[in-house]
């Protein structure tokens, strides 16, 4: 997206906290964004940019926000306005929305409640129609999706080239929920993304939710939505996530942590798409995918009784499973290449370069924390680098040290004990494959993938 291409945004208000929060989600969200805490800062910038979108606090020390609005509208009538308050006076809501304010937002509020405000906007709506004329004419592949895919889909292996076939095919049924397992830092988040912004529901919303992260006594809240004054707190009426996920995508995070309570509404919702705000009767319908995600094995927790299986069969319709970055050794030097060049340009380390020992160690490195460890390794190392080269005294990693040629294992010879512990265990599990994985200490999925790849038969 061009410079022209992007909704400009300018937000004032007295609070420098909220203006620079504000600000960088904003930038972190692909728009262009000012902040100003006083009405001449913010004039002399309408007056120099080219400004779509005004986010206005109505209460200011020494001046009126419905002021600011009234004389914005006069010489600016193309622009959008979004108004905020922490007082949610209904006389002030009116007189702004009677002045040209496109909507109101009482603070405290999410940021994805702003996210879905500027969606509305015809300024947003307009230049999406303009972006996707433009994209269909030059590209059968979302500009979106491009830029996602570029930033966040790094490997070259077999494996993780698979898990992204597996993603692009699950974006071409908008409707097929998908589970995406894998240990914790293998990137199942950027899994999700890919299969949203490749599917038909791009331009709507994916909302991603860490399910061990909402209290016990808002979860309900929190997916299905309130009614102002159902309980104490609830000062406004609130829509969940189900609601704001409306043609577009919820993703579920560590879905294995909800609470049992919660689940068998969680699988009403999704069977009949239907929710009901709590403190309401209403039913309210919504069009929503569902991609959930889990570094548990999940079979485990449906034999204890504390996942329920009908609702795992809702959310498995598609599977997808990350291997771990010990699996696909191939994926690290592209990942490392692509770590650095971001953290150079971050700390404004241009020119570094990797030494080819600090490859060839981290390949024989486990990874517990996968991708996401060799992410924070990675930023340490081009902090903590003196010059302009990245040695393996900048990792907390130690080389393997071999005494002689004649102590190195042949590959062949790995293949084979492989492959003969593999069958030596099918056998002893009488074929049983869950069984035989638990034995090994791998996935289920890890070891059928390792008899595809010795060729190994499930007959006895």
């Amino acid at each position: 997206m061009t410079k022209k291409e992007k909704i400009v945004i300018l937000i004032l208000d007295d609070e420098k906290q909220f203006t620079e929060e504000l600000h960088e989600f904003f930038q972190n969200s692909g728009y262009n964004s000012f902040e100003t805490n006083n009405a001449p800062d913010a004039r002399k910038i309408l007056n120099e940019h080219e400004i779509d979108l005004l986010i206005l606090d109505v209460r200011m020390p020494g001046v009126n926000g419905l002021d600011i609005l009234e004389e914005v509208k006069s010489r600016y009538p193309a622009m959008e306005i979004i108004v905020v308050s922490a007082h949610g006076d209904m006389d002030t809501v009116i007189k702004a929305m009677r002045l040209g304010a496109f909507d109101y937002l009482r603070k405290p509020f999410r940021h994805i409640d702003i996210q879905i405000a500027i969606e509305r906007t015809q300024k947003y709506l307009q230049m999406q129609c303009r972006l996707k004329q433009m994209e269909e004419k030059n590209s059968l592949i979302s500009k979106n999706l491009e830029e996602k895919i570029k930033r966040h889909f790094i490997g070259i292996s077999p494996l993780i080239l698979e898990v992204f076939e597996s993603a692009v095919t699950a974006s071409k049924y908008p409707d097929a929920n998908v589970l995406i397992t894998g240990e914790s830092g293998t990137g199942k988040e950027n899994i999700a993304r890919i299969i949203h912004y490749s599917s038909k529901r791009k331009d709507h919303v994916f909302c991603a939710v860490n399910s061990s992260s909402i209290t016990d006594s808002l979860l309900e809240s929190e997916f299905f939505g309130h009614k102002k004054g159902s309980f104490t707190g609830a000062i406004e009426n609130k829509m969940g996530f189900f609601e704001v996920c409306n043609d577009g995508t919820l993703f579920l995070d560590e879905i294995a942590d909800m609470p049992l309570n919660l689940q068998a509404k969680i699988l009403r919702a999704i069977e009949e798409k239907v929710v009901t705000r709590v403190g309401e009767t209403n039913q309210i319908h919504t069009d929503f995918r569902i991609v959930s995600a889990t570094n548990y094995d999940i079979e485990k927790m449906v034999d204890k009784r504390i996942f329920r299986l009908d609702l795992l069969h809702r959310l498995n319709t598609l599977h997808i499973h990350i291997p771990p970055l010990r699996e696909r050794p191939e994926d690290i030097k592209p990942l490392v290449n692509h770590y650095v060049e971001v953290y150079a340009m971050k700390f404004n380390k241009p020119n570094i370069r990797i030494d080819k020992e600090v490859i060839e160690c981290l390949e024989t490195y486990q990874f517990p924390g996968n991708v996401r460890e060799l992410k924070n390794m990675v930023e340490r190392a081009v902090i903590l680098c003196k010059g302009n080269t990245l040695g393996i005294n900048n990792f907390p990693v130690k080389p393997k040290r071999i005494s002689s040629p004649e102590q190195k294992t042949d590959l062949n010879d790995l293949r084979i004990l492989e492959m003969d512990l593999i069958r030596k265990t099918l056998i002893e599990c009488d074929f049983n494959q869950k069984a035989a994985a638990e034995v090994l200490g791998i996935t289920r999925d890890a070891l059928i993938r390792k008899m595809k790849k010795h060729n190994i038969s499930i007959k006895k």
